[in-house]
């Protein structure tokens, strides 16, 4: 039980002990003084024999009159109020007196038809629980479920809950607890050594302070998806072994108006009281938007990231605090969150190169039992373009694989399966017609024969006629031998004439095209888009940028920009178009100069349903050597 639930408690017992006494002390002598008379009057009306029933107790004598019995109300009405004096008797059927010492008592109501009775005094503790408990008990359990969902509803327990929306749902951990530390994240680079200056800071503050540095206010750690921002926040805390606060940016704006801008002030307040300690914002452009396209000036995620922006750098100062944020959309923050002072840095967590692929694959095979011909360097060169999320997939799905066959060890026949898991999704036992069986053959085999003789194309690792999951019918999977941060014109154009392999082979072959090309024409024209409008690759058009800004990390489809006039669209779509009937064209003259191994390469996917590069490059070879 915390200490919210324990202060619910004693609220409960303090309430019922205050009703107990209310109705012992003040009710019950109040409604009993309403219908008080004189002892005179009741000897009176026990004269005149119209009471009908007498209840005797310790103290009091209640009786009540017969019907028809009761005196008229004569006091006078006046506007529809009744006026009364302290002089008029009490109206209604039941009255009671206060007993006094009357022997003769118990032989007048014998010797007249009234019904009386004695009343037990009941004990203190069985007159509460009988008299108020019981009747009170649905309530109570009604109370308890509505008390304990609004507790959980308002982040903190007991009465404290119900009105805890300006308590911040930071989660506090002791550095040492978090974890992790950097020698459970690989692949980090730079970034590491960034942090690690942050980590010195908070370890040894005397050191910098005899040179006028200053800790950091901020740092801001930006990157694509599964990059490990949040990983390299944690490895911080718990390489400085210092407090962690950790929380979401949505975790501070409610539907209540102001309680965002309170969770801020509360979380810093516990951040101060904790110093030195670290505060992670996960995904903080929920909160720290930029306010240009808000309207609104009273909004909600307005007033939460001004009050962000007066705890980051304002009048007070937070010694010994470093705040640190994460986030894939940098793009959209406000200039005031990002200026020195607050965020004083920006740590781009980017994917992870060749070296820091296979770190992060030894760290998420430690306990997993490899073959020996395993190579994780080799797995490590197939995956270009992976983010240490995607590879702890693989590493997790190859184990799975290698369970389920129940192998003693994982075998490099695992890793690739796991690979095209990830890639092309699961393969489905739904067996394919022979007619589509060979249509999806030679689409298939159009994408690997002209990545096969152009130039500059990625190696083709496999091509498989099986569906998957994902919905492809087939796939080709090419797998790059090296990390690419430059692409050239012509190898773009390359990638587009591959992409259109498999329709250049419809045509040849069929005569007419299917709905299979689809997603083909999509990519080949998102990149003919690009280079147009975004890399000025069109001499028409000429070095100029016509690209809308778009988010950095999160991709998306390239968009014209709103100036660019009907005239200058119009030339846009005409490059775009030019650009991929280029690339078909490039594409069906590959195969019709090679056709034969199209046939050949086709007829043997059918018959095995997936084939590899060597399979493909034998016969390529062996049409070489008949043209010598």
């Amino acid at each position: 039980m915390n200490k919210g639930q324990k202060f619910s408690v004693w609220f409960f017992l303090g309430a019922l002990v205050a009703t107990w006494l209310f109705s012992e002390y003040i009710y019950k002598p109040y409604a009993e003084r309403q219908g008080e008379v004189s002892y005179s009057e009741f000897l009176e009306d026990l004269d005149k024999n119209i009471i009908e029933n007498v209840d005797i107790s310790e103290t009091r004598i209640t009786y009540a009159l017969k019907e028809g019995a009761a005196s008229p109300d004569k006091r006078p009405i006046i506007g529809g109020v009744i006026f009364s004096n302290k002089k008029t008797k009490p109206q209604g059927n039941i009255k009671s007196v206060v007993r006094l010492d009357d022997p003769d008592l118990i032989m007048k109501l014998s010797n007249s038809d009234i019904k009386f009775g004695g009343i037990a005094q009941r004990d203190t503790i069985l007159d509460l629980l009988m008299g108020i408990l019981l009747p009170l008990l649905p309530l109570l359990i009604l109370w308890y479920f509505m008390f304990r969902n609004i507790s959980g509803a308002g982040g903190g327990g007991g009465i404290g809950g119900i009105f805890s929306f300006g308590r911040s749902r930071a989660k506090e951990l002791q550095g040492e607890l978090t974890g992790v530390h950097f020698s459970d994240i690989g692949g980090a680079g730079e970034a590491e050594v960034e942090l690690r200056e942050i980590i010195d800071f908070l370890k040894d503050p005397k050191r910098f302070d005899k040179f006028g540095a200053k800790l950091p206010r901020g740092v801001l750690l930006v990157g694509p998806p599964g990059t490990g921002k949040t990983l390299l926040a944690k490895a911080t805390a718990g390489e400085a072994g210092v407090p962690f606060f950790f929380i979401t940016g949505s975790s501070f704006v409610e539907m209540f108006v102001g309680v965002g801008a309170a969770r801020v002030r509360d979380l810093f307040d516990q951040a101060k009281k904790k110093a030195p300690c670290i505060i992670f914002m996960d995904e903080i452009d929920a909160i720290g938007q930029s306010r240009m396209n808000v309207y609104n000036g009273n909004s909600e995620q307005e007033n939460t990231l001004n009050q962000l922006l007066a705890e980051m750098d304002g009048f007070e100062e937070n010694d010994g605090i470093v705040i640190m944020g994460a986030t894939n959309r940098p793009e959209i923050l406000d200039q005031a969150l990002m200026r020195p002072g607050r965020f004083d840095r920006q740590i781009q967590v980017v994917l992870p190169t060749e070296e820091g692929r296979e770190e992060i694959l030894k760290i998420h095979t430690k306990k997993v039992p490899l073959a020996q011909e395993v190579n994780l360097r080799e797995i490590a060169k197939v995956t270009p373009g992976f983010s240490g999320a995607d590879l702890a997939n693989i590493a997790n799905e190859a184990a799975l694989l290698a369970a389920r066959r129940k192998a003693d060890s994982v075998s490099t026949n695992d890793f690739d399966l796991a690979i095209e898991r990830v890639v092309a999704g699961l393969q489905r036992k739904t067996p394919l017609t022979p007619e589509i069986r060979k249509k999806v053959a030679y689409h298939e085999t159009g994408h690997a024969l002209v990545a096969c003789y152009l130039p500059g194309s990625d190696p083709v690792h496999k091509v498989s006629i099986i569906p998957t999951t994902k919905g492809a019918l087939g796939y080709t999977m090419q797998m790059p031998t090296e990390d690419q941060y430059l692409v050239t014109e012509n190898e773009l154009k390359t990638r587009m004439a591959v992409m259109l392999g498999g329709r250049a082979a419809e045509l040849l072959v069929f005569d007419e095209p299917t709905t299979g090309a689809s997603n083909d024409l999509e990519r080949a024209t998102e990149t003919a888009r690009r280079m147009v409008i975004e890399f000025g690759m069109s001499k028409k058009l000429g070095p100029v940028r016509y690209a809308a800004p778009t988010m950095m990390y999160l991709g998306g489809a390239v968009q014209i920009r709103e100036d660019a006039g009907e005239a200058t669209a119009e030339k846009i779509d005409a490059e775009i178009k030019r650009l991929v009937t280029e690339a078909q064209e490039q594409a069906s003259n590959i195969l019709k100069e090679h056709e034969k191994v199209l046939h050949e390469v086709a007829e043997t996917l059918q018959k095995k349903e997936v084939i590899n590069s060597d399979e493909i490059q034998a016969i390529v070879n062996k049409e070489k050597r008949s043209e010598e």
